[in-house]
């Protein structure tokens, strides 16, 4: 299902067709990094993440991350959209990208569509996101979309928005900053 498309961009639900990509992202170095290990190991690991994750997430609470891909050739770059998290007041928006695809504005210009999206469609209030300090690009970026600077959460925040595979559940091992738009 497509939620909605830019000038060079179709951003639409991730389906189980998505997880030799899915595996590919999510075993990127700044994935790694910043958004951390989801134990995806292979294109059966990735299967199951995206079952238990993002398509249960549409199910239950209409939102979750959706593939970006190129309009033109229909080509996955990355991944954009809003995540339910149960330690989070509001939908939180998130994205990663393949690192060939950085510096092009691809993630400013879908994260502006799920934004506009999450105002006009889903007509949210407030969109929040969570980042760690040292993950400057990402603070860049949500100020440039108009997300203001609102906490620190603290060490070993936990968070449910990694989507278990399996019995196995995650959780974020590093300081986090909040950040929100108000509509």
């Amino acid at each position: 299902m497509i939620i909605v498309e830019t000038e060079r961009l179709v951003i639409r639900y991730l389906t189980e067709k998505d997880s030799d990509f899915i595996f590919k992202l999510y075993n990127t170095k700044p994935f790694l990094t910043f958004v951390g290990d989801k134990n995806i190991r292979s294109t059966n690991d990735a299967k199951a993440y995206l079952i238990d994750g993002p398509t249960r997430m549409y199910a239950q609470e209409g939102v979750g991350l959706y593939l970006v891909e190129s309009k033109d050739e229909q080509t996955p770059l990355g991944i954009c959209g809003l995540i339910k998290r149960d330690t989070l007041d509001s939908i939180d928006i998130g994205y990663g990208f393949l690192p060939e695809y950085c510096g092009y504005g691809y993630a400013y210009e879908s994260a502006c569509a799920v934004l506009k999206y999450a105002k006009q469609i889903l007509k949210l209030k407030r969109v929040v996101a969570i980042t760690t300090p040292d993950n400057v690009q990402c603070i860049r970026l949500l100020t440039k979309l108009g997300l203001e600077y609102i906490e620190e959460l603290g060490e070993n925040c936990k968070s449910d928005e990694v989507y278990s595979v399996g019995s196995k559940e995650f959780s974020y091992d590093k300081k986090m900053r909040l950040y929100a738009i108000n509509f």
